[in-house]
């Protein structure tokens, strides 16, 4: 829980930082729109004011009077200049006139008296007033020109005449990179009603989702203005460029807590084969145990001088002996059987065999123990293609343990029966082995193929065995490239069901 709070509390701050990168990187880009359509309209209006005023200047005229020279003693030449400021229509804003005195540098006095003359500087203060109020005048003129211009003219040009996509382009460029944006942008611009009048020549529609859209020329008719329209393909990239530096610590803890719960699901695996392991040893103790007991006690009456040696009695202990040897020898083959398979170390002598045949031996040799019981052994026998590659002795065995587990799993005093049936389709063949037994429970069938694993039935010794029948009978039924499947209802039964590949004659 600590491992996932603390890789809850790393993701979750890695969001929260993107999400903030996302709001910086909105804003940033419309604060770039912005500015961008700002500077379409300033140059629009410059670009009308620069021609008012030339077409201004050329129909400006000047009324240029120079007066006649005075008779003044001291040769001086009086001069004026009239000027007057006039529209497109030919209406005069403002005229003014200068008036300048001009001095014969040979008549000019060696020395001159400077006296303070206040009429003359408050005469010449008024006459710089008029000059910078005509002036204002003029320049208001042009202004009020560019402002009629725009409203009646340029806002009748289509979107393609006012823009020029190239200057939009670089001022896009200059305000991403003003605020902080430097990766690639396509961009569009259309009218109001979505109509596209350009596309910038390198465009693509990757990272398009996110689109960022901004109205030019605002403050015209909704009809006349337009949309410029800007998405980034690598906006992703960008984004969780910031987070980059999150990542190993993320893949730190993610590893640290897959090692944590691998630790945790060997330990309990290693509990459990303990566990099952305890089993194995105490019961292959007891299943030894009794052979071993009952070799000791045969023996000991044959040393006894005190028993009487008759030929039945010596033909009865040898065959005790001779059982029970026989008994702990298969029960010791079984061990070593499994060690050699996990060894791999198993060498098959594999020879073509017909199963029609082998399983009608087999079920005639266990029809007297299934008699035993009450019960009975049925086979039928359907496949047509009955021929298969086996190692004969290790698949015998395999067919014999899943009878011998029908047998010893009956019905406690019931009679059981056992169902053999065989058939095929054109790639495979198919054996089944149904009995009448006790069945098992939905929670003991994932687990009866695990090698020393056995059902509990309330009395450990009740029912003899290590838990190495089916995982030595699926084992060989894997190593002829087959497969077996189990299928078992609790109180009526189970059926196994093994399928091997053919070979067509």
């Amino acid at each position: 829980m600590s491992f996932m709070a603390l890789l809850y509390l790393q993701l979750n701050y890695i969001q929260e930082m993107v999400d903030m990168k996302k709001e910086q990187f909105d804003e940033s880009v419309n604060r770039a729109l912005y500015q961008a359509s700002r500077n379409l309209e300033l140059n629009e209006t410059l670009r009308y004011l620069e021609k008012d005023v030339n077409e201004t200047e050329r129909r400006a005229f000047r009324t240029d009077s120079i007066g006649t020279r005075s008779k003044n003693p001291n040769g001086a030449i009086q001069q004026s200049h009239s000027y007057s400021v006039a529209g497109k229509d030919g209406t005069i804003y403002s005229s003014f006139e200068l008036k300048t005195i001009n001095t014969k540098p040979s008549q000019m006095p060696k020395a001159m008296i400077l006296r303070n003359d206040k009429n003359s500087i408050s005469e010449a203060s008024k006459s710089l007033q008029e000059i910078v109020k005509n002036r204002y005048i003029y320049q208001k003129a042009l202004l009020d020109e560019v402002v009629y211009s725009i409203l009646y003219s340029a806002s009748e040009k289509p979107l393609k005449e006012r823009i020029n996509f190239k200057l939009l382009d670089q001022d896009l460029k200059a305000e991403l990179m003003n605020n902080g944006i430097n990766i690639p942008y396509h961009f569009t611009v259309s009218t109001q009603d979505g109509r596209e009048v350009y596309r910038c020549p390198d465009y693509s529609d990757d990272g398009e989702e996110y689109t960022y859209s901004q109205v030019l020329f605002r403050n015209d008719p909704q009809s006349k203005m337009g949309v410029v329209k800007i998405h980034f393909p690598e906006m992703n990239t960008y984004i969780f460029s910031s987070v980059r530096f999150m990542i190993p610590s993320v893949m730190f803890t993610f590893v640290l807590l897959i090692t944590f719960i691998f630790t945790i699901v060997i330990i309990f695996r290693q509990k459990r084969y303990t566990e099952i392991k305890n089993d194995f040893i105490n019961n292959m103790t007891h299943e030894l145990k009794t052979p071993i007991a009952s070799i000791s006690l045969a023996a000991q009456m044959l040393n006894d001088e005190s028993v009487t040696k008759s030929p039945a009695m010596l033909k009865h202990l040898g065959g005790v002996i001779f059982d029970e040897s026989k008994r702990l020898r298969f029960l010791v083959e079984k061990v070593l059987q499994m060690s050699m398979f996990d060894r791999k170390k198993a060498v098959f002598k594999k020879k073509e065999l017909d199963l029609n045949e082998m399983v009608e031996s087999i079920a005639h040799s266990f029809t007297l123990r299934v008699e035993h019981t009450g019960g009975k052994i049925y086979t039928d026998i359907e496949a047509v293609e009955s021929k298969i590659y086996v190692d004969e002795v290790h698949f015998q065995n395999a067919i014999n343990n899943l009878l011998d587990n029908a047998v010893k799993y009956r019905k406690s005093e019931q009679p059981v029966d056992i169902y053999i049936k065989t058939w095929n389709d054109d790639t495979h063949l198919y054996l089944s082995i149904r009995d009448t037994g006790v069945g098992l429970k939905k929670e003991n069938l994932k687990k009866i193929f695990d090698k020393f694993y056995r059902v509990h039935t309330g009395n450990v010794h009740d029912v003899k065995g290590f838990g190495l029948g089916l995982a030595y009978v699926k084992k060989i039924i894997l190593l002829h490239n087959g497969d077996i499947s189990v299928d078992s209802e609790y109180g009526k039964g189970t059926k196994f069901t093994i399928k091997l590949p053919i070979i067509k004659s």
